[in-house]
């Protein structure tokens, strides 16, 4: 009777409800006593929501860097999880040695497929699987083997003088030039990795919604960064994906349909036939057959191509011609450091040389300005603390700790850029030579292990298209208030509205 009556006092609603207040309190209190004497936002310290909301405004790149200026170089931005903005850090947070993981923000940009998520270079979160995908293929992305593939590069380059001229110059219309340079970014990683382009430019559209295809999977994706356990509840699980497919599979069917393609002409026997330059898809696949990877390989390691190695390198073209435009002065600058050097030395025509241009130091200075400025990916590159714990700076960070960089506002740290860092200035590149390698080292764009294998790549297009548009074409920003960046983790630009010109030295 006594033990009947103590259960159903244990039932008791009232009873249910202070055993669940008082473990909700004991469970608030050991999350905000953890990172207690770190500042940032109250409600930080409780829960993730407030950083998807910050995502879901489009500019949390601008709240973080807000927030780093209010708090320091430590903030807090969830329950577990801090900010870091000192550049000093960087060997620390991203060391090239292994054991310290990244965090389960990349398990969310994953693509998921009907047996579970596609390892990619960027999004794998297991060490081993990373070293396993990306040793393979390392050395195609050297610059030694990079500048093999310029020839690819100047066709697309032709491409698309070929359009402006048909399409804008004559007719004096007004068109977009941040579409324009997406466009040629994606051409140029199609014609690398498939011997050919998928067509914007020659369409000037995008073609079969490619482009928004992938936006829309960022767009989707990031808010769940910030809190990944729902991702795998909301996106990925059996039950979701019985209904309406698994997540970022329409991006894996475009890689897959080229990769399929090429598969089954080499069963055939045509690609000799077809006298096509050695690709990427073709040294992937090459790849993969003698070293015994799985068959999923190449298309991980083509999905990285076509995502990473387009986006990334779009917005530091749109972001270098913005403030070229925004700023003739330099862009006078530039166009005159081009000239001398051609001058001096002859450029390769139609369209300079690597080796014309690798070594122009305004040339550099505007690339590194324009990386400096709008890195391509702007929410904090997400790690955790390993076994025992690690010092950062002078504060010491408990196991479990996840901690990270937002390249856009460690690209802005004061002490290190200047106290204009907030502003495009190219002349902060044309310093002494010890102060200029500590800012290069000092922009986070990947770093260690992670450091973006495709960098090479990016930088060989970078220096290829600004000079070949600069020499040819007097562009002009029709309305600087119109240009508009988004930030999902990748950045959108849009509203670069000019017209252009060709130039008389080129006629």
């Amino acid at each position: 009777m006594d033990l009947a009556l103590n259960f159903k006092t244990l039932l008791n609603p009232l009873t249910i409800l202070v055993l669940l207040t008082s473990y909700a309190v004991i469970h608030l209190f050991r999350v905000y006593w953890r990172l207690r004497d770190i500042p940032g936002p109250f409600w930080a310290r409780f829960t993730n929501l407030q950083r998807v909301l910050w995502v879901q405004t489009k500019q949390a790149h601008k709240i973080h860097q807000s927030l780093h200026e209010e708090h320091g170089d430590v903030v807090v931005f969830g329950p577990n999880m801090v900010s870091l903005s000192n550049p000093a850090w960087i060997p620390g947070v991203y060391p090239a040695r292994m054991g310290v993981p990244k965090s389960e923000f990349y398990r969310t940009l994953a693509p998921n497929t009907q047996k579970g998520a596609l390892p990619a270079v960027f999004s794998s979160r297991d060490e081993e699987v990373h070293r396993k995908l990306r040793s393979p293929i390392a050395a195609l992305y050297s610059m030694g083997n990079t500048l093999t593939l310029e020839g690819f590069i100047n066709s697309t380059i032709e491409v698309m003088t070929e359009q402006i001229d048909k399409r804008f110059v004559e007719s004096q219309e007004t068109f977009d030039l941040a579409n324009w340079l997406q466009y040629f970014a994606f051409d140029v990683m199609g014609t690398l990795t498939f011997s050919k382009r998928y067509g914007f430019l020659e369409r000037g559209v995008d073609v079969n919604g490619m482009l928004n295809t992938i936006w829309g999977f960022m767009r989707g994706a990031a808010p769940f960064t910030q809190i990944p356990w729902l991702d795998e509840v909301w996106n990925k699980s059996s039950f979701v994906t019985m209904f309406r497919g698994p997540s970022g599979f329409s991006i894996l069917g475009i890689v897959g349909k080229f990769v399929t393609e090429r598969q089954e002409a080499q069963k055939a026997g045509k690609i000799a036939e077809e006298g096509r330059d050695k690709d990427m898809l073709s040294s992937f696949m090459e790849i993969q057959a003698g070293n015994a990877h799985p068959p999923w390989s190449v298309t991980a390691w083509t999905f990285s191509n076509v995502i990473a190695g387009s986006d990334s390198t779009a917005v530091v073209m749109r972001t270098v011609w913005y403030n070229l435009l925004l700023h003739p002065t330099t862009l006078h600058r530039l166009r005159d450091e081009l000239l001398s050097a051609d001058k001096a030395n002859g450029f390769t025509k139609p369209y300079p040389s690597w080796k014309d241009v690798c070594e122009l130091p305004y040339l550099d200075a505007c690339i590194l300005e324009g990386l400096r400025v709008h890195p391509p990916f702007c929410l904090p590159f997400e790690r955790i603390v390993p076994k025992g714990g690690m010092m950062i700076g002078e504060r010491f960070f408990a196991e479990g700790t996840v901690v990270g960089m937002n390249p856009y506002v460690v690209n802005r740290h004061k002490g290190t850029f200047g106290e204009d860092a907030e502003v495009w200035n190219p002349d902060r590149w044309m310093v002494p030579k010890e102060l200029r390698t500590k800012r290069e080292a000092a922009m986070l764009f990947g770093s260690g292990r992670r450091v973006c294998l495709g960098r090479h790549i990016a930088m060989l297009e970078l220096k290829k298209i600004v000079p070949a548009l600069l020499l040819q074409y007097d562009f002009e920003l029709r309305d600087p208030k119109r240009f508009t960046v988004e930030n999902f983790w990748f950045f959108r630009q849009y509203g670069m509205d000019v017209t252009v010109k060709k130039r008389v030295e080129q006629q």
